[in-house]
């Protein structure tokens, strides 16, 4: 999705290995308490743009690889209904919950919730900084804090788009049948386009690009 997407073979969410590694050695992290992971996995978060942190760590997901070469075409729709729902790259659609993103692509699901722990995160700009999921205390609440004073927004690829659809009402379908299929890709930091019959929640992608040496 960002500067790789050109090259059919390679993820188009991956960073390239020069632009992470002087990202990386720009911030202010630890680094011998992480591991560089060599294929990058990706957040999507829900927050104020301008927090540094918040309580809605329960929402957040995780790839745990690049979902964008794993998804399909919207114009393959029929397809995907007729293999029973099962991706090629075998993940399985939910016809009730479905995600999009911003080349056209379905995709499968993140893994809710994020685990708490730490991750080297990074919106491949300018800076890298270290997020810190908390577990949830006695009320079930999730705290999630960046460190360095860094934003959300600071650590938002702004190229990678995504977006989360729902039946807006139980007896209207909900379908990426009726998605648009024109303007894609969609414009790095803009929405992701409405879909008949169906709630949108535009989520935020933050990259991982390390883990604790621990995890």
């Amino acid at each position: 999705m960002n500067v790789r997407h050109l090259v059919p073979s390679v993820s188009r969410w991956l960073l390239s290995m020069g632009s992470l590694m002087l990202a990386v050695h720009a911030s202010g992290a630890d680094l011998s308490k992480f591991r560089i992971l060599i294929e990058p996995q990706y957040i999507a978060a829900l927050g104020d743009p301008g927090a540094t942190s918040g309580n809605g760590a329960p929402s957040w997901g995780l790839w745990s690889q690049d979902p964008g070469p794993r998804g399909c075409k919207l114009d393959r729709y029929d397809q995907l209904k007729a293999a029973g729902g099962v991706a090629p790259s075998q993940w399985k659609f939910d016809a009730a919950d479905w995600w999009l993103e911003e080349h056209g692509l379905i995709m499968e699901k993140p893994t809710f919730p994020l685990p708490p722990g730490k991750y080297l995160v990074t919106g491949d700009r300018t800076v890298t900084t270290v997020l810190t999921i908390q577990p949830k205390d006695k009320d079930g609440n999730q705290r999630w804090e960046l460190a360095d004073g860094a934003t959300l927004y600071d650590v938002t690829h702004l190229g990678c788009r995504s977006a989360r659809y729902t039946p807006a009402k139980a007896a209207n379908p909900c379908s990426p049948a009726n998605a648009p299929t024109n303007g894609f890709p969609v414009n790095p930091g803009a929405a992701m386009p409405a879909v008949n019959g169906c709630h949108k929640q535009d989520y935020t992608v933050l990259i991982v690009v390390g883990l604790p040496v621990t995890h």
